[in-house]
């Protein structure tokens, strides 16, 4: 089971095609990562927008220099280009690839960020008894577009992408104080309840991943999500850019604990 893998023994079977699936629920115990990819004349813009946003787009990770696909600092043996399960490729904010290596699309003038991910603070409400129905049912975390703004950076705007969760009213209290200790990975829920107070219409409907049952008695839990980059992207109409594609993530070597404020 890749749960029981090390994080460099499953980036080597999403590097031979072994492992293509999404990455919740794997790697119990280490940092997993959104990505975005960038020439370096929209890095800049694209990292402010990043710290004015904290909350959708933590930092964990960039590239050192510009070309470099090696992330040393983030796990052993990491290729940027082949260790993501599945990529999107942009050209002008419009998807026209979606792949499994990006290695021919690589270019030296491309800087990568690596941001946090609601799979890592999983496993601590796992821990704590609480039910996360996406991994139950073994489906992609659903995924919605809000009315949430971003605030805008250079040449970056947008609103916040959300996952979601349904949980017992007691229970989205305890997600709450649990993912407050883990800002480096969204922290604690941006809403609750009523998804039409966010601008979602269909809770049924995500517009990135699967839906989940929401049983009686539960409401839905709103995480800031990873993907709200992929939104500013569309935006902003850069002419080159490579992203993870929702829910298939970057497992890195950072335990899940170096991210927790104690």
């Amino acid at each position: 089971m890749t749960s029981i893998l090390s994080p460099l023994t499953i980036r080597q079977n999403i590097r031979s095609d072994q492992f293509t699936g999404n990455t919740s629920g794997v790697a119990q115990g280490f940092v997993q990562g959104n990505l975005a990819i960038m020439p370096k004349e929209w890095a800049n813009d694209f990292l402010q927008f990043c710290q004015l946003n904290p909350k959708p787009c933590p930092i964990i990770g960039m590239s050192r220099k510009p070309g470099d696909f090696m992330l040393t600092e983030l796990g052993e043996d990491l290729d940027i280009r082949s260790d993501i399960p599945k990529y999107r490729v942009y050209e002008y904010g419009e998807v026209t690839d979606e792949v499994t290596n990006v290695s021919k699309y690589w270019r030296d003038d491309l800087v990568t960020f690596v941001l946090g991910c609601s799979f890592s603070f999983e496993e601590s409400l796992i821990a704590d008894g609480l039910e996360i129905r996406n991994i139950t049912e073994k489906v992609n975390v659903p995924m919605y577009r809000t009315n949430i703004q971003c605030r805008p950076a250079g040449r970056f705007s947008g609103t916040t992408v959300v996952s979601m969760r349904p949980m017992k009213a007691a229970d989205a209290i305890r997600a709450i104080q649990i993912c407050t200790r883990f800002p480096s990975v969204h922290g604690a829920p941006l809403h609750l309840g009523t998804p039409s107070q966010i601008g979602i219409s269909d809770i049924n409907k995500p517009d990135f991943g699967d839906p989940v049952t929401i049983k009686e008695r539960e409401i839905p839990v709103f995480w800031a999500c990873g993907v709200t980059p992929q939104v500013a992207i569309e935006q902003a109409k850069p002419p080159f850019c490579i992203t993870h594609s929702p829910g298939y993530m970057l497992i890195t070597d950072l335990p899940n604990s170096s991210l927790a404020i104690l």
